[in-house]
């Protein structure tokens, strides 16, 4: 049978106040168009469907229409959603037994002590194409600290680690009394694992932070796949085939432009003991991320080229119009960067949705100064000069020191 794991959708989420609703709606049309192009017997989506815990009613139209057509047209189609860090999981579960009637099923939250009703939640079983069960998925969602077992700590044992290891001990314990010969054991996880590529722009750290990154020998050997949400860079975990983070379907920050955005295909296999197959299924670009100078070493007049040089189709729709990230460095202050910058990209079919910045100074905070006198016997010219150099790495102009005294001048007769 086939499986196809899918994560980090991240509806309703804003990119620099620019809706991504139209790229979210082309990405489900192109997934709903490959579960059918490649047979697929089962979805799995390893959490964080939402981008916010409250999301916006266009992000639930476009979730909820999307599981609507999957059972109009992929009616023997297994579905198993687990709910990631950033959905709310009562939310997310709410309408699980409405949904599960289509054979959607959505798991929120594990409960704490895990009971046997709770157990029987997360155990999931996925049938192939003669309607057989091919494979049981140990459905388990994000674990928050309050969904673990209480752990007394001490020097070798971190309770939340080995919180997490006993939860997901208990789980496969019952998948594994349920699979009969021939059957897979299949897992998911919404965690950030020891050795993964965080994008440090756009991942909430999880569960106390990355000193609670869990080991990859959480999961058992025994285990035909475990799909895992929360990287948004698809990546194996601990050199393990089988163990992978299926990464975002479109990039969440300019950071995540070159990630290879897709989805992971899965072939289960038929014998005991046998591997199962696996293939990356590139996502389709919807609207193209452009960065122009991100290494911070072009200056104004080289970013200008850099812009000019741009290659735009002036075809497309401005629904489809690149984002655009442009990075400057500025060896003096240029208060007129803005306006600059979206001059010379008047007319053209691009986005621009940020202007960052770099300085050739080391940017040295006042207290890395030990030779400044107490705060309260700072003068303002001393702050505004050490300001200056720490970014520019020389002395203030003139012109820039007269206009700065003008303004003390200004404010102190004001203030008389």
């Amino acid at each position: 049978m086939r499986i196809l794991h899918t994560a980090d959708w991240h509806l309703g989420h804003s990119f620099h106040d620019q809706p991504r609703d139209d790229e979210h709606r082309a990405f489900l049309d192109w997934l709903l168009a490959t579960l059918i192009e490649h047979g697929v017997d089962a979805l799995i989506v390893a959490g964080d469907v939402f981008d916010h815990a409250n999301p916006s009613a266009q992000a639930e139209a476009l979730f909820y229409g999307f599981l609507a057509r999957l059972a109009r047209q992929l009616p023997q189609l297994g579905v198993v959603i687990v709910a990631g860090n950033h959905d709310s999981a009562a939310r997310l579960a709410a309408p699980h037994p409405l949904l599960a009637g289509l054979g959607i099923h959505v798991v929120g939250a594990v409960g704490n002590p895990l009971a046997e009703a709770d157990i029987e939640r997360l155990l999931v079983p996925l049938c192939g194409r003669d309607g057989e069960i091919g494979a049981w998925c140990a459905a388990v969602p994000f674990l928050r600290p309050m969904d673990l077992p209480r752990i007394e700590a001490d020097d070798a044992i971190d309770p939340l680690i080995e919180g997490v290891r006993r939860v997901y001990a208990q789980v496969l314990d019952a998948a594994r009394a349920r699979c009969q010969p021939g059957q897979a054991l299949v897992a998911t996880g919404h965690c950030y694992m020891v050795g993964g590529a965080l994008s440090e722009l756009s991942e909430r750290r999880v569960l106390g932070g990355n000193q609670h990154a869990l080991p990859a020998d959480l999961f058992p050997t025994d285990l035909t796949y475990v799909a895992l949400g929360h990287l948004h860079r698809a990546q194996r975990v601990g050199g393990r085939e089988q163990v992978r983070y299926s990464g975002s379907p479109i990039p969440l920050a300019f950071s995540e432009v070159d990630y290879p955005h897709q989805v992971v295909l899965v072939e289960l296999p038929g014998e005991p003991g046998a591997q199962a197959k696996i293939e990356a299924l590139r996502v389709p670009r919807h609207v193209e991320l452009l960065r122009v100078g991100h290494d911070g070493r072009l200056a104004l007049a080289e970013v200008g080229a850099a812009l000019d040089a741009l290659a735009l189709d002036d075809t497309l729709p401005e629904s489809r119009w690149p984002y655009l990230e442009i990075t400057v460095r500025l060896d003096a202050p240029e208060p007129s960067l803005h306006r600059l910058l979206g001059e010379r990209l008047a007319g053209r079919p691009v986005r621009l949705l940020s202007i960052r910045t770099r300085y050739p100074g080391k940017g040295e905070a006042l207290a890395d100064d030990t030779a400044l006198p107490e705060l309260g016997e700072l003068q303002p010219e001393t702050v505004f000069a050490r300001r200056y150099r720490s970014q520019f790495d020389a002395e203030p102009p003139e012109p820039l020191h007269a206009a700065f005294d003008e303004l003390l001048a200004s404010l102190a007769e004001g203030e008389r």
